[in-house]
C-alpha cells in the first residue's frame, strides 16, 4: 500500500484541555488554599482544594486515555485493509501518533492509568494531612523529624508513621503519578514527526500556549521533585529527533511545541535554582547533588513567615 502522508496539524483541543486542566486543578490548588484556608472548613471533612484534587484525579486518566486510545486506533487503521481514500480520511481524524513505531499493549496502558490514579490518591491523602498539620505549626521547609510539632509527639515512634506517610506521598506516590505521565508524553512526541518536505512552523495557538505549558512543567519539576524523570524524558526526545533526522523526518507543530515547552521549563528551573542556590535551610530540606527547592517550602520559609511578622 502506498504511504499516506496527511498534512500534520496542531492538536489545539488536546493541548488546551491539558493546559486548562493542569492549571485549574493542579496549580490552582495552592491558590485556593490561600483564598479559602483549611481552617474555614471542618477539619474532619475535605476542603475546597481537596475537591479540586479529586477532580484532578478523575480528569487526568481521561486525558491520558484520550491520547493512548487514539494511538491504538491509528495503529489498527494503518494495519488494516482499508482503501487508500478512506484511510486518508480516517487518519485526518486520528493523527496523534500515526507515525509512531512505539505502541504499548492495552494491559500496560491500563496498568499505567491505574498507577496514575493510585499515585494521585496517595498524594491527596498525604496532602490533606499536611494542610492540617500546617494549622498547628508544621513547617514544610524542615525535614519531618526536625519539625517542632514532631519533637513534641509522644511516643516518639509516632514520627515514624508520619515519615511513612510522606514517603508514600512524596516518593512512591509521585513515581506512580509521573512515570506514566511522562511516558505517555514521550510516546506522543515519538509520533509528532513529518517528512522534511512537510516541515512546518509552530502556529500562533501553539505560541500562545507555550508559556503556560512550560510554566506547568516547571511546577511539575519543582513541586513534584521530578527533575531526573523530566531530564531523562527530554534527553530521550532529543535522541529521537536526531534519529528521525537521519530518516528525513522533522518535528511537526506538536513536536516543536513539546520541545520548546520542555526547553523553556529547563530555563525556568535553572533560574529558580540559581535564585535559591545559597539558601542553607532549603539545602537541608533537599540534600544531595540535585537541588531543586519546592515552591511550597520556599513559601513557608520566606513569604509565610514574613507575612506573620
Amino acid at each position: 500500500m502506498e504511504e499516506v502522508r496527511s498534512k500534520p496539524r496542531f492538536h489545539l483541543d488536546l493541548w488546551l484541555s491539558f493546559t486548562i486542566q493542569s492549571w485549574v486543578l493542579d496549580v490552582g490548588r495552592p491558590v485556593v488554599m490561600l483564598v479559602l484556608p483549611a481552617d474555614w472548613f471542618p477539619l474532619n471533612r475535605p476542603d475546597a482544594a481537596e475537591y479540586l484534587h479529586l477532580l484532578y484525579n478523575i480528569s487526568t486518566p481521561l486525558i491520558l486515555l484520550k491520547v493512548t486510545e487514539t494511538q491504538h486506533v491509528v495503529h489498527k487503521i494503518i494495519n488494516s485493509t482499508v482503501p487508500q481514500n478512506k484511510l486518508k480520511h480516517l487518519l485526518s481524524r486520528h493523527q496523534l501518533l500515526e507515525r509512531s513505531p512505539r505502541t504499548l499493549p492495552c494491559p500496560a496502558i491500563h496498568l499505567g492509568i491505574i498507577a496514575v490514579v493510585m499515585g494521585t490518591s496517595l498524594h491527596l491523602v498525604a496532602d490533606s494531612i499536611t494542610r492540617r498539620l500546617l494549622l498547628i505549626g508544621y513547617q514544610l521547609h524542615l525535614p519531618v523529624r526536625e519539625n517542632p510539632v514532631m519533637r513534641n509527639l509522644k511516643p516518639s515512634s509516632v514520627v515514624d508513621l508520619f515519615e511513612l506517610l510522606f514517603y508514600f506521598a512524596d516518593t512512591l506516590g509521585h513515581l506512580m503519578w509521573y512515570v506514566p505521565l511522562f511516558l505517555v508524553l514521550f510516546l506522543f512526541f515519538s509520533g509528532c514527526f513529518c517528512h522534511r518536505k512537510q516541515e512546518e512552523k509552530m502556529p500562533t495557538a501553539a505560541w500562545m500556549l507555550l508559556v503556560p505549558n512550560a510554566a506547568y512543567y516547571w511546577y511539575l519539576i519543582t513541586e513534584g521533585q521530578t527533575f531526573i524523570l523530566f531530564i531523562f524524558t527530554f534527553f530521550a526526545m532529543t535522541a529521537t529527533v536526531m534519529h528521525q533526522r537521519r530518516r528525513c523526518m522533522v518535528p511537526n507543530g506538536n513536536g516543536l511545541f513539546m520541545l520548546y515547552s520542555f526547553s523553556a521549563a529547563l530555563v525556568l528551573v535553572a533560574v529558580w535554582v540559581a535564585c535559591l542556590w545559597n539558601d542553607g535551610v532549603l539545602r537541608k530540606k533537599h540534600p544531595g547533588l540535585i537541588y531543586v527547592p519546592q515552591p511550597r517550602a520556599v513559601y513557608t520559609l520566606h513569604l509565610h513567615q514574613n507575612a506573620q511578622t
